[in-house]
């Protein structure tokens, strides 16, 4: 009995150290952060310590600053995504399943992905104004091509046998491409949105810099011209948090509708 008490408390005690584990590199890093000014290694006015940082998070917090410029980010982000994903399924869906429209639609596409974030800002703001049509647009476009491409990469990837399978019961076009190639590439569409969603953030920040009285990324160029370090690194951590939790929520989503998945998790390789 004793023996089986231990296994099971030892499992029990594996089961809980996991959720430890994500906080072990954060902790170093804030570990070497303070410790590189204690010892010198970077004077405070370049890397500010870290309860400075807190402080300077509570100031902005408590004239009600730190809560305006993360609403008007997160608002953005997810309009633009929106938009951006919506899009990008609805186009991935048709060009991955007709050849001559991917052959019409796809080297234009690939161009106009190269283009970088910051050449659409000024265009953007002269054909949208100053509001927030161009910030929601140029977070659109961030959004939109990783989402795209994955979904087209994901159709066109499907396993032949599994078309085959359709054909031998007789399935349409239309129904293999809805009850068997959609659902195959359903993993490969919600990288996509993960990898759209992180560019969501990036953008954004671009967005606010060409134009904006608030959000982290006016934030981050106003507290730079004011030569204000422990606001840029709240502006910093605020969007590295917000990508976190939005990632977070994603995954969970994924996890959910993919549930039928067969795949290795990491635990069965220990």
């Amino acid at each position: 009995m004793d023996l089986a008490a231990t296994r099971v408390s030892r499992a029990g005690t594996r089961r809980r150290l996991p959720s430890l584990v994500p906080w072990i590199l954060p902790l170093i890093l804030l570990a070497l952060w303070q410790a590189s000014i204690t010892f010198g290694l970077v004077e405070a006015y370049q890397l500010t310590p870290p309860l400075q940082v807190l402080e300077a998070a509570g100031d902005l917090w408590r004239r009600g600053l730190l809560q305006a410029d993360i609403l008007a980010t997160a608002t953005r982000v997810v309009l633009g995504f929106s938009v951006g994903a919506v899009l990008a399924v609805i186009l991935g869906t048709i060009t991955g399943l007709s050849r001559p429209i991917y052959r019409a639609v796809e080297p234009t596409l690939q161009a106009v992905r190269a283009i970088p974030s910051l050449a659409w800002g000024p265009l953007l703001l002269l054909w949208l104004g100053i509001d927030e049509p161009p910030k929601i647009t140029l977070v659109a476009i961030g959004a939109f091509f990783p989402v795209y491409v994955n979904l087209v990469a994901g159709i066109t990837s499907v396993d032949r046998k599994l078309v085959e399978v359709a054909r031998i019961y007789n399935l349409s076009r239309s129904e293999t491409a809805r009850r068997v190639i959609l659902p195959a590439s359903l993993p490969n569409l919600f990288t996509g949105l993960r990898l759209g969603l992180s560019q969501a953030w990036l953008f954004v920040v671009v967005a606010e810099i060409f134009g904006g009285t608030a959000g982290l990324g006016f934030r981050l160029i106003d507290s730079q011209l004011l030569t204000r370090v422990d606001l840029v690194l709240v502006a910093m951590l605020s969007l590295a948090i917000l990508g976190k939790v939005t990632d977070t929520i994603l995954l969970a989503i994924e996890r959910r509708a993919l549930a039928w998945r067969d795949t290795v998790e990491i635990e069965t390789l220990r």
